[in-house]
């Protein structure tokens, strides 16, 4: 909302400042009323009431001509420096502008203000609250909804055809996949992948005896006894089995180890052999330039998508609950860990001093920009309208302590006589 936009409060405020011109000017009317009832008094008490009312009104009429010339001519009559606020209104969006931009957007205070705010530990303290983590999982929830529900299919498609295959057809990846597969190899993270797929097999077979049995019967010599076949079949069944138990109950089987060596193979050919990196980039190339790819991408997209989606919905499916784990671990480090609290204040003090640096400026110029767009008369009336309230009470205060003064110079007065 503009400044210069009426809102509801302006009625309180309107009727606020109404109150305070009638205080003020009530005060200048009884010093009046006082004058003139006391004139020619000038003995004993009365003459200290009657000087008290006449400094009391010069204070009240000089505090009134100075708060109306801020905003408008005083009695309407243009006398000069008065009427402030409309004359100088670009001058003092400028100076505002200074002001603002000298003492406030500079790399220092804003690094000084992000320090003493302690970002890190309200945050961590923050998290630590169960309702607060559900919240920013909520907020966080909202803007991944908003952000996939914006992802057109067509965009999707566009952007893997037209800039990611192409991007990767022409980038070689044989050395990185070698890299990769070779620390996959080392790390034994591939152990986990090896026993589901040694589980699966196995529990397929022990369900699945029938399709066994019936595709190795169609592999059999037909001048084979059926008994032979069977008890042949029967025990390479069996043995099938025990294998693939031994496999998956031993980290150190032959077998395992086999497959340890023929991935670390591949690993250093795909990174060091032309004749294996080549045949790898021409394998890649077949794959990505098929018409296939795009839509099967898109079609992967969609289900992930879709998965996403229900996910978010549910507060109670993996992903809320993972997101609820790290925000507690998140919490915990912020709180305890030194290290990691500073690292995350020092990274939030480099954004804030690249912001204020780079753009303090056109932040700034923003406020005399604004400024000059107001109209004159109109931002006159706000800024009274804000802050005439207050400014009456310079002439309440010029009032009282007129008639102060008013009481003191006349006593110093007497004594002179």
């Amino acid at each position: 909302m503009s400044f210069l936009e009426p809102s509801p409060a302006d009625e309180a405020r309107r009727a606020g400042l109404r109150r305070m011109r009638i205080v003020a000017t009530s005060l200048l009317a009884v010093a009046f009323v006082i004058f003139v009832l006391t004139n020619g008094r000038d003995h004993g008490v009365w003459g200290y009431v009657h000087t008290a009312s006449e400094a009391a009104m010069v204070g009240a009429l000089a505090d009134w001509f100075a708060v109306t010339a801020l905003f408008k001519h005083p009695l309407g009559v243009p006398i000069p420096h008065t009427a402030l606020v409309k004359k100088r209104k670009d001058e003092l969006g400028r100076s505002l502008e200074e002001f603002v931009s000298d003492n406030f957007l500079t790399e220092e205070i804003a690094r000084e203000r992000l320090a003493a705010a302690q970002v890190g530990v309200r945050l961590g303290t923050w998290l630590e609250t169960p309702a607060h983590r559900e919240r920013a999982l909520t907020e966080m929830a909202r803007i991944a909804k908003a952000g996939l529900g914006r992802m057109r299919d067509q965009d999707v498609h566009d952007f893997v055809v037209g800039v990611l295959l192409p991007r990767l057809q022409q980038e070689p990846v044989s050395p990185i996949a070698g890299s990769f597969l070779k620390g996959i190899v080392e790390d034994k993270a591939h152990y986990q992948l090896v026993d589901l797929g040694l589980t699966e097999i196995h529990d397929w077979l022990a369900a699945n005896p029938k399709t066994f049995t019936g595709l190795m019967n169609e592999r059999v010599p037909w001048w084979t006894p059926p008994w032979v076949d069977d008890r042949v079949i029967n025990w390479t069944y069996q043995q099938a089995l025990a294998w693939l138990q031994d496999m998956r109950a031993d980290p150190d089987h032959r077998a395992r180890e086999a497959l340890d060596n023929l991935l670390t193979k591949l690993a250093e050919d795909l990174h060091d052999n032309p004749e294996v990196q080549e045949r790898a980039e021409a394998l890649k190339e077949r794959v990505l330039s098929h018409p296939q790819v795009g839509e099967t991408v898109l079609s992967l997209w969609a289900s992930v998508r879709t998965s996403l989606l229900a996910a978010l919905e549910d507060p109670s499916s993996t992903l809320w609950q993972r997101g609820d784990a790290w925000l507690t671990e998140a919490s915990s480090m912020l709180l305890h860990d030194d290290a990691t609290r500073e690292r995350l204040e020092a990274h939030l003090g480099d954004i804030v001093a690249f912001f204020v640096t780079t753009y303090g400026d056109e932040l700034a110029n923003v406020i005399s920009h604004t400024v000059d767009r107001w109209n004159a008369d109109e931002a006159s009336e706000r800024i009274e309208l804000f802050v005439g309230r207050d400014l009456q009470f310079i002439r309440i205060n010029g009032t009282i302590v007129g008639a102060l003064a008013g009481v003191i110079i006349h006593a110093i007065a007497q004594l002179l006589r």
